[in-house]
């Protein structure tokens, strides 16, 4: 069975774009009918999400202003303790600094931070050089500091952040957490201190935290309805080192933020994704990350979801982490890393079968909640790998392949003209998101010009383009591998880390 769901995403995917070129040639007028609708339902679709991505805005900029700490007066949150993982690779200490001096920055006690550099032993000595700076500069900001190394070739493991997390989890409970609850009384954590009271957030190396991040995490932890079964999800904003990014880079950056942060309106839809937090009492219950799966960010939830049969959500936090464009030497490397990365996030398919084989196993989530769950994770990949391409590449397939009898009909004649006047509707929801990318760029640099907020809103006249390269064909790629298995199976690929004065 768990084969079968591993080989469903690619065939649906491709079974869907064979069956368009097959209409396109045999029935070009029913095909025809097919890409007007499916185009009219992506114009009402783009305007109600544009919709969403307005009000998760909006959310997130009341957010920032407010003072969480001070909200949290009346709540015990002085028994809450935070686990801070930050797992490394090979990144360079620029990247690593930045990300400690916002911690240190941030506006809560720092004596209740308990903070983990996770390094990997196949790194070598640069990385554990980078470690010890770090803790020689931070080391004494926080309550306990911790610099993990993880082994290589470790059995039942793969190398990536899933399996390295794990290990500094287990390391941290082991040398920090659990010798306080044995001896309370001679720490300055105190009585009463338990797993239920710390939460665990696992930050890429590159994200750096808004300073209210922590308070108003503790705040959503003390006031939502189940806290012991909920993850906290941030909105990533990939804007670090965005005036180093090439427009390409920047409009597929500021694309992935956008649908984050448009998920963040429409919560009952939510998993996991990169940097998050979820009660370290689950995560020791499920037995920590997976260790041998290139998504572990988002399988998280699945084994949290199935562990507590169903009773598990996530919960939006509707406030910004910052993290790194992805940005290379040059054009072309920065356009090979962008793929690379996109498809690994699309191997994010690889929790299809996770899920439908713990929905088959697990008889006490209701079949409706499966149902859900499992049409609407199947439908977004499979969308993922097909909506670009139909909109943006075989609208015109039926005038190009349908025969002479198609051409000599109105429809014929039209099809072009409608698809044409329905994109072009559909670009006010491109329109707003070019404005509200404007409105995320940090700081400006010297240099910055009011010319240039014209190039930053033009740049999007790329989307169609970085839909179909950067997320369509990935998309399909990662599917396929997936169905294929074996020597085709993605392994875990690092997004390359680095910091350039003068851009690209």
């Amino acid at each position: 069975m768990i084969k079968f769901f591993e080989v469903l995403p690619a065939t649906l995917s491709w079974l869907t774009l064979l069956l368009m070129f097959l209409a396109s040639w045999k029935a070009a007028f029913w095909a025809a009918i097919f890409i007007i609708l499916f185009d009219t339902y992506w114009l009402l679709k783009t305007l109600y999400l544009s919709l969403h991505l307005r009000h998760a805005f909006n959310k997130m900029r009341e957010n920032e202003k407010i003072d969480w700490l001070a909200k949290l007066e009346g709540y015990k949150w002085r028994d809450i303790y935070h686990l801070v993982i930050l797992p490394m690779y090979n990144e360079p200490y620029e990247v690593v600094r930045d990300s400690f001096e916002s911690l240190a920055k941030i506006n809560y006690p720092k004596e209740k931070m308990i903070v983990v550099l996770a390094t990997e032993e196949r790194a070598g000595e640069k990385s554990r050089e980078i470690a010890k700076k770090i803790e020689a500069e931070f080391g004494n900001k926080f309550y306990k500091f911790l610099a993990t190394t993880h082994p290589m070739n470790l059995p039942g493991e793969i190398p990536g952040k899933g399996s390295n997390e794990s290990y500094a989890a287990e390391q941290v409970k082991k040398l920090v957490i659990d010798p306080l609850k044995i001896n309370p009384r001679t720490q300055p954590l105190g009585e009463g201190v338990n797993y239920e009271n710390i939460l665990v957030s696992v930050f890429d190396v590159d994200t750096q935290i808004g300073k209210e991040y922590f308070a108003l995490l503790t705040h959503k932890f003390l006031t939502c309805e189940k806290p012991q079964r909920t993850s906290f999800q941030p909105i990533p904003l990939f804007i670090n080192n965005i005036y180093e990014a090439p427009a390409l880079a920047r409009v597929v950056s500021f694309s992935a933020t956008f649908w984050h942060m448009m998920q963040q309106a429409r919560p009952e839809r939510m998993t996991t994704f990169s940097s998050h937090s979820m009660p370290f009492k689950a995560l020791v219950e499920i037995g920590y990350w997976q260790k041998d799966v290139v998504s572990e960010d988002s399988r998280i939830f699945w084994q949290l979801f199935l562990h507590y049969d169903g009773d598990w959500r996530v919960e939006p936090m509707f406030y910004p982490v910052s993290m790194d464009a992805n940005v290379a030497h040059g054009f072309w490397k920065t356009a090979v890393n962008i793929y690379k990365q996109q498809r690994r996030w699309g191997f994010g398919a690889e929790n299809v079968p996770y899920m439908m084989d713990g929905f088959r196993k697990n008889k006490n989530i209701p079949f409706k909640t499966k149902f859900y769950w499992a049409f609407n994770v199947i439908e977004g990949f499979h969308s993922w790998a097909t909506n670009a391409i139909f909109i943006f590449a075989l609208g015109w397939l039926p005038v190009l392949i349908g025969g002479a009898d198609f051409d000599k009909t109105i429809l014929a004649y039209n099809l072009p003209v409608i698809t044409r006047w329905i994109l072009s509707i559909s670009m006010i929801g491109v329109a707003s998101s070019a404005v509200l990318s404007i409105m995320l760029l940090p700081k400006k640099p010297g240099g910055f010009k009011m010319s240039h907020y014209a190039i930053y809103f033009l740049q999007w006249i790329l989307m169609p383009f970085t839909l179909i390269i950067f997320g369509a064909i990935p998309g399909l790629e990662a599917q396929t591998r997936l169905a294929l298995g074996g020597k085709f199976k993605l392994g875990f690929w690092v997004t390359p880390k680095d910091r350039f004065k003068n851009g690209n």
